[in-house]
C-alpha cells in the first residue's frame, strides 16, 4: 500500500509527482495546470458568477492558498505568524499582482498556551502592515491533545494583476538573464539551528520578508520580466527546475556568483547540506528579458530586499528541462530537483 512520505512536503520530486499523478488529473482548470505561485483569473460576470459594477471592465485578480506548520513556532528572525502572511503575500507577488486582502484560518490544539497565539497574531498584525495588506477573513478549530502540534495556519490571498503583465514560469525565454535577489539559505539553517539548538559563531537569522514592494519596484523598471518565483521548500534547484521543465528550456548557473553567507556555507558543510536546496522566506528569483536585465537589478539592489541581488546565470535552449551548474573548477554538473527530504517542517 501506497503511503505519504515526510519527502511528499519537501517541494522537490514526490510533491511534483503527487501533484501531477494525483490532484491535477482531479482538478483540471487550465489555471491549476500552469502550477505557478498563484492563479491568475480574469473577474467578468461570467467567472463569478454575478454582474460587476458598471463601467468597472474586466480585471485580473491572482488567488493563492497555503499551510504553515513550521517547528519550532519562533526562531530567529520570524515566526509562524509572519512566515503564513509574508508566504502569502510573495507568492501573489510571484505572478506580479498587488496583494490586497488575506484570510488566515488557524489549527490549535488543546493545551496551547495563550500568550503563544497572542505572539503570533500580533506578529501577523504587524507583518500584515508592513505588506499593506487586510486579513479580512478567518477561522479557528480546536483539536485534542497530540491532534497538531501546538498551531497550524493556513492562509489564502488575493490581489489584483495590473493590464500588461503576464508573469509565470512557463514563460522563460532563451537568452533572458536569471538574477537572484539575495543570499541562500538564510531561513532553512536558522529553524534548524533553532529546533536542534545548534549555536555558531554569528547566530543565524530567517530571511523571511514581504516582498511585494520590491516586485513592485522591479515591476515600474520593466514590463520585460518573465517570470518570478520565491524559493522555499527545495530551495533555489528545485525552482529552477520548475522553471525549466514548464518553459521547456535549460538553465545555466554560476557556482561563483551565488551568494551565500558565511554562517550559512560552514553550517551546510558542517552538517552535509547543499545551499542550493535549502528553503528562502525572503528571497526571489527573476528571469528577465536581456534588454531590461540591467535596469531591473540596479532597481532591485536599491531596495533593502534585494541589496544582494546578482546576476547567477542564464536561459538557454538545451538541454531542454535541464539545470546546469558550471563549477569553481570549470566544470559542469546537472542540478536536480530536490530528492528526499532534506530539513522537515520549516514552513
Amino acid at each position: 500500500m501506497e503511503r505519504i512520505l515526510l519527502a511528499h512536503g519537501s517541494g522537490g520530486k514526490l510533491s511534483h509527482e503527487l501533484v501531477r499523478d494525483l490532484f491535477l488529473p482531479q482538478f483540471p482548470a487550465p489555471t491549476l495546470a500552469r502550477l505557478d505561485d498563484a492563479a491568475v483569473v480574469q473577474a467578468t460576470a461570467h467567472t463569478i458568477g454575478a454582474e460587476l459594477p458598471e463601467g468597472s471592465g474586466p480585471c485580473r485578480i491572482a488567488f493563492t492558498t497555503d499551510s504553515y506548520v513550521v517547528k519550532p513556532l519562533f526562531f530567529n528572525g520570524g515566526d509562524i505568524g509572519r512566515l503564513a502572511v509574508c508566504g502569502t503575500v510573495n507568492d501573489l507577488a510571484m505572478v506580479g499582482a498587488s496583494p490586497r486582502y488575506l484570510s488566515a484560518g488557524f489549527v490549535l490544539e488543546e493545551g496551547l498556551d495563550l500568550d503563544t497565539l497572542r505572539r503570533v497574531v500580533a506578529s501577523m498584525r504587524t507583518s500584515a502592515n508592513e505588506a499593506g495588506v487586510e486579513i479580512v477573513a478567518g477561522d479557528t478549530k480546536v483539536v485534542e491533545k497530540g491532534g497538531a502540534d501546538q498551531l497550524f495556519i493556513n492562509t489564502a490571498g488575493v490581489g489584483l494583476v495590473p493590464d500588461g503583465i503576464d508573469i509565470s514560469a512557463s514563460n522563460a525565454q532563451p537568452g533572458d538573464v536569471v538574477i537572484l535577489s539575495g543570499a541562500l539559505g538564510d531561513h532553512g539553517i536558522a529553524v534548524l539551528s533553532e529546533r536542534e539548538g545548534l549555536s555558531f559563531r554569528t547566530r543565524l537569522a530567517s530571511d523571511v520578508a514581504p516582498l511585494n514592494h520590491l516586485v513592485a519596484a522591479m515591476l515600474r523598471a520593466s514590463s520585460d520580466i518573465h517570470v518570478l518565483r520565491d524559493p522555499t521548500r527545495g530551495g533555489l534547484a528545485t525552482a529552477l527546475n520548475e522553471i525549466s521543465l514548464q518553459s521547456g528550456v535549460a538553465i545555466t548557473m554560476e557556482e561563483s556568483r551565488l551568494p551565500v553567507h558565511e554562517a550559512v556555507r560552514a553550517a551546510c558543510e558542517m552538517l552535509g547540506y547543499d545551499p542550493l536546496y535549502i528553503a528562502n522566506e525572503g528571497k526571489l528569483v527573476a528571469i528577465v528579458a536581456r534588454d531590461a536585465a540591467e535596469k531591473v537589478l540596479e532597481t532591485m539592489q536599491r531596495d533593502p530586499h534585494g541589496q544582494e541581488a546578482t546576476f547567477i546565470g542564464e536561459v538557454k535552449t538545451q538541454p531542454e528541462g535541464k539545470v546546469l551548474l558550471r563549477t569553481r573548477v570549470g566544470g559542469t554538473r546537472i542540478v536536480d530537483m530536490l530528492v528526499g527530504e532534506m530539513l522537515p517542517r520549516i514552513c
